[in-house]
């Protein structure tokens, strides 16, 4: 009687001398040589074999063969991040990256192989990083809290699933584990702002630091403290009174980077008041031939981002007033729009496009009110 021949690919099954059966299919190719890739499958009875020999060819004939079982996890987010991530991110968001990818998922689950990455040693990475995944950075006091805040673990998750769905799409894997993970809920911080009574001595303080211009024209723009800082002469129109926001500055890798602004959106042109114009004009007078118009006090530079928030601290901390963001003090010229209107997009508009007189009157009693004396007219019509 002629042998029944298997069909291609269906594999074929043995037991073997230490007593288990096992499955052996062709999964492929090798693309340079041409030789079949031999993969096989164990199992204590043949009916198990069988079962998971199904699986294997079924698995395989979705799958990449000759490349999915090349790569561990760190092979393959670097990959990734070299080929797909970094050309299309921004200089600071690579930064950003790099953390979470060297110090985070390299470390953690850097060694296991990719196509063999399970939900749950993902889901248990996550919770490691959530307890003690914060880095000692050498040099520096030894942490007292080593947990990661839900913000920066939600990071890496995204990350590492963007990663992995690329990683699907090239036939690496078959499913990306990472989206049956848990995360940790987002804190919910209240955000401060700097007191309305407080205004006034923070100018004051600022003016005492020759920093009058700057910390002004921030709080009624709510300029990002990166394009405030980047800010040439030739962002002012005087006869306009407008700044135009075309780039900002940043510190990545000890090194100040200048970048187009954070979105599309934020290359806007701003009206600002006739006072801040006139106080940007007295600024240029201290140093006329620099094209930088808040230039480091120190060096004459690019003022860097870092000191400029130091500086901010260490006023907030000469006037008593309790710590705030200089990140949220953009949002107070909003916040006082908003309550001086009590129309949120009235203080959008004030905040992003125009100027209101009467806000820039009440905002400039309060410095007034602050120095006993103020050198500036309340409105343009005085």
């Amino acid at each position: 009687m002629a042998k029944k021949r298997r069909a291609n690919g269906e594999g074929n099954i043995r037991k073997r001398s230490d007593g288990r059966w096992e499955g052996r299919y062709t999964a492929g190719y090798d693309p340079d040589s041409g030789k079949r890739i031999i993969k096989n499958v164990l199992g204590r009875t043949q009916a198990e074999v069988k079962e998971k020999l199904k699986v294997a060819i079924v698995k395989g004939q979705r799958l990449d063969i000759s490349k999915a079982g090349n790569y561990t996890v760190a092979a393959w987010v670097r990959t990734w991040y070299e080929v797909y991530a970094e050309p299309r991110i921004r200089p600071n968001t690579r930064e950003y990256y790099t953390n979470y990818i060297e110090n985070h998922i390299v470390p953690g689950i850097g060694k296991i192989m990719l196509d063999k990455l399970a939900t749950i040693q993902i889901q248990r990475f996550y919770n490691s990083l959530q307890k003690n995944g914060r880095v000692q950075r050498k040099g520096y006091p030894e942490l007292k809290d080593k947990s990661l805040s839900p913000r920066v673990v939600r990071g890496v998750h995204t990350l590492l699933s963007n990663c992995l769905d690329q990683a699907v799409a090239e036939r690496l894997i078959l499913v990306n584990p990472a989206q049956g993970c848990k995360l940790p809920k987002l804190e919910k911080k209240e955000m401060r702002i700097l007191p309305q009574e407080k205004i006034g001595m923070y100018l004051a303080e600022a003016d005492r630091r020759g920093l009058l211009a700057a910390f002004y024209l921030e709080l009624t723009t709510g300029l990002r403290r990166g394009e405030l800082l980047a800010l040439l002469w030739t962002d002012l129109d005087t006869e306009n009174r407008t700044i135009s926001v075309t780039r900002q500055v940043n510190r990545i890798k000890g090194k100040l980077v200048v970048s187009p602004p954070k979105t599309q959106n934020s290359v806007r042109t701003l009206a600002i008041p006739q006072q801040a114009v006139d106080l940007l004009i007295e600024e240029h007078k201290k140093h006329p031939g620099n094209p930088y118009m808040f230039p480091s006090p120190k060096t004459g530079t690019m003022y860097d981002p870092d000191a400029f928030r130091r500086t901010h601290d260490k006023i907030l901390k000469a006037i008593g007033a309790e710590h705030v963001r200089f990140h949220d003090m953009r949002h107070l010229f909003a916040t006082l729009s908003f309550l001086v209107w009590g129309k949120k997009m009235q203080s959008q508009k004030c905040m992003y496009a125009s100027t209101f007189g009467f806000f820039f009157r009440h905002f400039l009693k309060l410095y007034a009110k602050s120095r006993m004396l103020s050198p500036y007219p309340l409105s343009d019509n005085e």
